[in-house]
């Protein structure tokens, strides 16, 4: 069996003294390879510097939306930069968040759109946080998609079925963390079922969300990882090695790891 963690934040600082012992921890576990995920400049660029540390891991840059606010003078032109070096596979996180308003949605607009003409640009795929925006999100990527082809994936998904089918017809990916294995989501587990065979992906969004039966441990882990493609392979009726091929197979090819060096 092997598995490929779409989505973590390795850089963050809950992993401080161990992310040697995470990686191994996740390999052993079957977990093969992983994406870390930058948030901001400083975090893209540590993401990026563990990239080219572990051969199992990879690197997305970017600026999250509830950081944008923060984003310095410069601070995007460093994202430009770090988009053309080897190690990284993905633009993001970026989308938008309703929910906490840390910065204007304007400005997350703004920002998402930076990076979706990016990945536009690069062929590079982008990664979509969405909180309590599923409509704002989806209007961006319908006139994004007006441009061009869109290579994107809708991480940690929470939405409902008509927001995912309306998704996947514009290209995107869908991928769930561990909020899928919670005994109260049976109805986005049943939106994971719907989800087709080639748009499927799996994460952790670790150091949070971890899964059940672990849902009380801090800080999540890939390794973790295991639980959340269980309940999935079991939601859609497959055999765990199956499953894992099949996933792993998608995101091999999101990402394009074949044009990837470290």
């Amino acid at each position: 069996m092997s598995l490929f963690d779409t989505h973590l934040h390795l850089d963050d600082e809950q992993f401080d003294g161990q992310r040697d012992t995470i990686v191994q921890r996740a390999i052993e576990a079957g977990v093969e390879t992983m994406v870390t995920v930058g948030t901001t400049a400083a975090s893209s660029h540590l993401c990026l510097k563990l990239a080219r540390q572990h051969e199992a891991v990879h690197a997305a840059v970017g600026i999250q939306p509830n950081y944008c606010a923060e984003a310095e003078e410069g601070d995007w032109d460093q994202i430009l930069q770090m988009a053309g070096q080897a190690g990284v596979v993905a633009l993001g996180e970026t989308g938008l968040d309703r929910h906490w308003d840390y910065s204007p949605l304007q400005l997350q607009q703004d920002y998402f759109d930076r990076h979706l003409r990016l990945s536009q640009q690069t062929g590079l795929p982008f990664i979509v946080h969405m909180r309590d925006s599923g409509q704002e999100i989806l209007e961006m990527l319908q006139e994004a998609h007006k441009r061009g082809p869109l290579r994107g994936v809708m991480h940690s998904f929470t939405g409902d079925l008509p927001l995912m089918q309306e998704c996947i017809d514009l290209g995107m990916f869908i991928s769930f963390a561990g909020m899928v294995t919670y005994r109260k989501s049976d109805e986005l587990r049943q939106v994971a079922g719907h989800v087709p065979d080639d748009r499927l992906l799996v994460e952790t969004d670790a150091p949070w969300l971890s899964p059940h039966p672990c849902r009380g441990q801090r800080p999540n882990e890939p390794a973790l990882l295991v639980h959340t493609a269980s309940c999935l392979a079991e939601v859609r009726e497959m055999e765990m090695a199956s499953f894992s091929d099949l996933v792993s197979r998608n995101a091999r090819q999101f990402f394009d790891l074949t044009a990837v060096n470290h």
